[in-house]
């Protein structure tokens, strides 16, 4: 009898133990488009994460070009809030500003 209940725990640890199935998300939308004057590009999942970039060549000196960035992603942390963050990347490095959106936005 002992020997019944000690491997029924131990069945029931290996279960408890198995690495549990998270929700996947997939892909519902994916855009993108480059050429030699910059690139844009935009992505959204199933679980309402998404982002959207553009980058666009910029002449920064007389021998020097470089490409400025703006977008901003989106992502629902584990917390429950959506995270909303804008941003743009050029020489003045990266600046980004986040907030949080509200239920019903």
């Amino acid at each position: 009898m002992q020997k019944i209940v000690l491997c029924a725990f131990a069945l029931l640890a290996l279960a408890a133990a198995a690495p549990q199935e998270q929700n996947q998300a997939y892909i519902v939308k994916h855009e993108s488009d480059v050429n030699p004057e910059g690139y844009n590009f935009e992505f959204e999942t199933s679980d309402g994460t998404s982002r959207q970039e553009q980058g666009t060549l910029k002449q920064i000196s007389e021998d020097h070009q470089a490409i400025a960035v703006q977008g901003s992603y989106k992502y629902t942390a584990p917390d429950g809030l959506t995270y909303v963050v804008t941003f743009i990347a050029d020489e003045h490095g990266y600046q980004p500003q986040e907030h949080i959106e509200q239920p019903g936005q």
